[in-house]
């Protein structure tokens, strides 16, 4: 064959097969168990980088999961891609209460894949590795290509940066291209051009120096887990804002323009239950559902630890109790201020009965693409060629800290080109993957490496 679309369409069912073998690999990065999966995921990665006519394929170390490398630089003059994505996934949590069939054995049902990481991001990555090979196989690659895949991701890519800076001679490119993120629907696709960053801590408050018994102490002892409670709540106030002094102070407010193309694109009320399965929409009642949950900064409850959470009774007032805590940040908020901010707030919400402690875990820059270059004019038509009809552009509430790296690093435009559907399922049970996206979303890479060829690197620059 001489056209990559029609080579798609014949190994559609294979290429079906091969994502499901990479889900089946158990590769959960924030487990130690799980450490000889997430290899396992990252060497069928760089076998999948060969067949799809890189060059030259690595698997680099780092301090904790490996970084999978691959290029094909045969197109002197040409512009060079650099297409990001990530092999690992996130825990599942009671797969025997909540998931349908086991995370790990990918099942195809009304037209969607299921299983962990088939959305995110197991599924998009692979299209696009199958989209290189569609064309390095039928005419051959129309620019030079480099794929950065890393499995650290999903616990905050803590050692993807100081890989980035070591290696930037090798990584340097003239547009990068992330496929993430989700699409408005089969019907209508989407451009991202809008990401929240992200600073994540732990809040422990400790009281008694062991777990007591709440018959002999009950009443003169702050229960910690109480006291945890009590300032957590109080980090919001009535109507849903953020009670956190300065909180606010960098965050710019949506212009009229940008909240009349947000208005475009609307999350209805209808909509958004059909999707949560929440009775009633909370939040900032200023603001509309998709500019909350996109445009707006969050903070959110993750988790509480503490006390007894077994079958039957046990009466202890616990030592000490702990909360993971997020904040979904909006441009100009910087996620090493906004924690500096939520520690001292809960220093002052901290009574005399108790003590507290914030500890940082991870952290990702907000970022924002221009929409305006010809890198992404070049990604419009893609969409138009690969779904069939033009994408609308949108904000995502999500982050993806290596966007704001990339542009920082390289000063280079930032593509986030996803293929996933907002009601996948991502981080939680039945995570699925639709497979008509999944085809789209070959076909839309066809296309926009395709259109990129067509332009000097100075034009995809910008």
């Amino acid at each position: 064959m001489s056209d990559p679309f029609s080579y798609l369409d014949s190994m559609r069912g294979a290429f079906i097969n091969e994502l499901k073998e990479l889900i089946q690999i158990e590769s959960i990065s924030t487990l130690s168990a799980k450490a000889g999966e997430v290899r396992r995921a990252a060497e069928l990665v760089a076998q999948h980088l060969r067949g799809a006519g890189m060059s030259t394929v690595q698997i680099f170390e780092t301090p904790r999961h490996p970084v999978v490398y691959g290029e094909w630089l045969g197109a002197p003059g040409a512009p060079t891609i650099l297409i990001y994505g990530h092999y690992d996934v996130q825990p599942v949590d009671d797969p025997e209460k909540k998931w349908l069939t086991d995370p790990f054995t990918p099942v195809e049902r009304e037209g969607n894949l299921y299983g962990r990481g088939s959305s995110d991001d197991k599924g998009q990555i692979f299209a696009n590795i199958k989209a290189a090979q569609a064309l390095a196989q039928n005419g051959g690659l129309p620019l030079n290509i480099k794929f950065l895949v890393e499995g650290e991701e999903e616990i905050g890519s803590p050692n993807l940066d100081h890989f980035i800076e070591s290696h930037q001679e090798l990584l340097r490119a003239d547009v990068a291209v992330i496929s993430d993120t989700a699409v408005l629907s089969l019907e209508t696709p989407s451009i991202i051009y809008a990401l929240r960053g992200l600073t994540y801590l732990e809040i422990e408050v400790s009281g008694p120096e062991k777990d007591l018994h709440s018959g002999q102490w009950g009443g003169s002892v702050h229960n910690p887990l109480q006291a945890l409670c009590e300032i957590i709540a109080a980090l919001h106030n009535p109507d849903g804002s953020i009670n956190v002094e300065g909180f606010y102070d960098k965050v710019r407010p949506i212009s009229a323009e940008e909240r009349a193309a947000i208005a475009k694109v609307p999350l209805t009320e209808s909509e958004w239950k059909r999707q949560t399965g929440a009775p009633q929409p909370w939040g900032e009642p200023s603001y509309s559902l998709r500019e909350r949950v996109s445009a707006r900064p969050t903070l959110e409850v993750h988790g509480l630890i503490g006390g007894f959470s077994g079958e039957g009774a046990k009466t202890v007032l616990p030592a000490h109790a702990k909360a993971k805590v997020s904040c979904r940040l909006v441009n100009d908020q910087d996620p090493h201020e906004i924690e500096h901010l939520i520690r001292r707030q809960v220093e002052k919400l901290t009574p005399p009965t108790v003590r507290s402690k914030v500890t940082p875990i991870n952290y990702g820059d907000p970022a924002v693409v221009p929409i305006d270059s010809a890198a992404i004019k070049a990604a419009v038509d893609a969409y138009q060629r690969g779904w069939g009809t033009e994408p609308v552009f949108m904000r995502e509430g999500g982050s993806i800290p290596v966007v704001a790296t990339f542009s920082r690093m390289f000063h280079i435009p930032v593509l986030l080109v996803g293929y996933g559907l907002s009601d996948d399922g991502a981080h939680g049970p039945n995570e699925k993957f639709n497979l008509e996206c999944f085809y789209r979303g070959m076909r839309t890479m066809i296309a926009l490496l395709q259109n990129l060829g067509k332009m000097t690197p100075a034009q995809v620059k910008g």
